[in-house]
């Protein structure tokens, strides 16, 4: 069943999302209402007592013909922002003393209205009389701002914000619940497609379900049978049904010659996606046959991770070129350095590389080049390269990554000694779905994603790219060129290929993962460092207390106590300000890293960590020497 918006699945969630939003703009337009009276209520009767206040106050100054000390009055009115400007009156109607805000234009009325409020022109409008012992003194005018637009507009925004929050909880629960009725529904839905392919109509859907759901499974068998039976009788009975289905023959072959470029490509992909499960099938019965003999189950290992690598590179590029032909891709832009990008695609393909037998040739400059992108973006465009160049050279073939720099213009060039692109091939192989070489023979011709995913990328790092070679059989040369290079901030040296300790450091690892925890430690040790391991919170703490670390590698979800809560502790002690702690999780999101800095850690690592990512922490001496507030 697809997942669009005619499906039974999108159909639910939209019921589901609509009745509540009904309900919410229901009751968020009386909340709204009832806000809103008592706002305009509150204002009245705030300004009503001011009035109450002045009127008390001025009754002296009135009675007296003092017009000094009702000014003065007035003038209190200043501490009350809100209020624009207000006047007293005296019995006979006539203005005894005013007061309005400086930014205002004066404007009082000619005499005073009736006592009472109104609303005129957005702002609130009170007339209070002047009473002592039961004699009429005078009038009490006050204007004051009346913002209930702005109120409406925040309590709408606040609404709105619970609102979307309310509707995404609701389509996150329907999505849930939508199972037990979709599940059936994609079971008859697969028949009936497998009926449509294969004119099997002694197929059945399986499963007894109840109610509604049950009765239309019963149903729908029940309609393959007969279906099944009059088919047989037609087309023992009726010869020109053959006419018909050769006519329907002629017109789905003139369909698929329409589309053939598509249906080449589904049938590379199932094939591409196939490839790899057979010897991961292998590698299982391996493991199962001969769990023992750790030699073969290494092998078998070893295997199955390359040819699982292989499937989810597949996969990704699909989902990278459908996000950006779909304008959903983004690229992280940030300040990297050529040869990190460079050995970040050579840990994607060298396996591959090495595979093939290729010999492989690198050739950076010297000094440090930086680039202004997306280096994981980057590292994708030259793995593609890398890989396409490996996989249409035959075994044993040679494989060259050059780069160089001219007028701030970075040159980075992926040949091949393999079987060339034919020359009116080369300004279509960055075309989708376009392939070199499809023959049977080529069992590695990829999806013809490859190319094209990495121009797209190129061009949105405001680069371009361009293809040339001799000619079949001559090999093929890929060039790239980047307008994105800067200088280095600082004198620097290159980074090395790996990363080899220098000194020794303490180091504690707390992680409730025991293999995990315990392999990366053997391998600290054998490096020379002096390592303390623990698995949970409180252990951790106590030995950081202890042992004074270095550097301290914790994980977030510890039992006892969090990763967080942990790190804070670690700050509390003697030593902890010398401590370079680092969070290691399966949270990767930006909240997530704000939560660890907040929390005192120095860097965020997503799990699964790589022991390289812990060298090259340890590789930077600085960090250690950091001195904290």
């Amino acid at each position: 069943m697809q997942h669009d918006t005619g499906s039974v699945r999108s159909k639910l969630i939209i019921m589901a999302v609509s009745t509540t939003l009904v309900a919410l703009l229901a009751a968020s337009m009386a909340m709204l209402v009832y806000d809103l009276r008592t706002f305009q209520q509150y204002w009245v009767d705030d300004l009503m007592t001011q009035a109450d206040i002045m009127a008390s106050v001025s009754a002296p100054a009135l009675a007296f013909n003092d017009s000094s000390a009702a000014q003065k009055n007035l003038a209190v009115l200043k501490v009350r922002p809100q209020i624009l400007s207000g006047a007293i009156y005296t019995a006979a109607g006539t203005r005894f003393a005013a007061y309005t805000q400086q930014s205002r234009e004066p404007s009082y009325p000619a005499r005073p209205g009736r006592p009472g409020y109104s609303i005129e022109r957005g702002e609130l409008v009170v007339y209070h009389n002047i009473i002592e012992n039961g004699e009429l003194l005078g009038t009490v005018y006050l204007r004051a701002r009346y913002a209930l637009v702005d109120r409406m507009l925040d309590y709408g925004m606040i609404l709105g914000a619970v609102m979307l929050a309310a509707l995404a909880i609701a389509a996150l629960v329907a999505s849930r619940l939508q199972t037990g009725i979709t599940t059936p529904l994609q079971a008859v839905t697969n028949v009936a497609r497998e009926v449509m392919q294969r004119r099997d109509f002694s197929l059945r859907v399986p499963g007894h379900e109840r109610g509604e759901i049950g009765v239309l499974v019963a149903a729908f068998n029940d309609m393959l049978a007969e279906i099944g039976r009059r088919s047989h009788a037609l087309q023992e009975a009726n010869l020109t049904l053959e006419h018909e289905m050769q006519v329907r023959h002629r017109a789905e072959q003139a369909l698929l010659l329409a589309d053939r470029r598509k249906d080449e490509f589904l049938a590379t992909l199932a094939h591409e996606l196939r490839n790899p499960l057979a010897p991961i099938r292998t590698g299982l019965d391996i493991l199962r046959i001969r769990s023992g003999d750790a030699q073969a189950t290494q092998r078998a290992t070893d295997i199955m991770e390359r040819q699982l690598r292989q499937m989810v590179r597949l996969v990704d590029d699909l989902l990278d070129v459908s996000r950006i032909n779909t304008g959903k891709f983004a690229i992280k832009m940030g300040r990297v350095e050529l040869k990190a990008v460079v050995n970040d695609a050579l840990e994607v393909v060298r396996s591959y590389i090495e595979l093939h037998g290729h010999e492989l040739v690198i050739d950076l400059p010297d000094r440090p080049v930086f680039l202004h992108g997306d280096g994981t973006r980057l590292a994708q465009i030259l793995s593609n390269l890398l890989n396409n160049a490996a996989k249409y050279t035959n075994r044993g073939g040679r494989v060259s990554l050059t780069a160089r720099v001219e007028d701030k213009i970075l040159t980075v060039c992926v040949a091949d000694n393999g079987i060339g692109i034919a020359p009116e091939m080369l300004d279509h192989v960055f075309e989708m779905f376009v392939q070199v070489d499809s023959t049977l023979e080529r069992t590695n011709a990829g999806l013809g994603v490859g190319l094209s995913l990495a121009r797209r990328l190129v061009e949105l790092h405001g680069g371009t790219i361009e293809a040339s070679g001799g000619g079949v059989g001559r090999g093929s040369e890929f060039t790239v060129r980047l307008p994105i290079v800067v200088e280095p901030e600082m004198p620097t040296k290159s980074t090395p290929a790996a990363y080899i300790s220098a000194e020794n450091y303490r180091i504690l690892l707390a992680d409730d993962n025991v293999d995990f925890v315990n392999s990366i430690g053997a391998l600290l040790s054998a490096m020379g460092h002096s390592v303390v391991i623990t698995h949970n919170g409180p252990d951790a703490l106590t030995a950081a207390a202890r042992f004074c670390p270095d550097y301290a590698f914790l994980d977030i979800g510890l039992p006892k106590m969090s990763g967080y809560d942990l790190a804070r502790g670690i700050r509390k002690l003697p030593c902890g300000s010398i401590t370079l702690l680092v969070a290691v999780t399966g949270w990767g999101q930006e909240k997530d890293r704000q939560l660890a800095f907040e929390a005192g850690f120095d860097h965020h690592m997503v799990k699964p960590v790589r022991f390289e990512q812990i060298e090259e922490i340890l590789s930077n001496r600085s960090l250690i020497k950091k001195v904290r507030g």
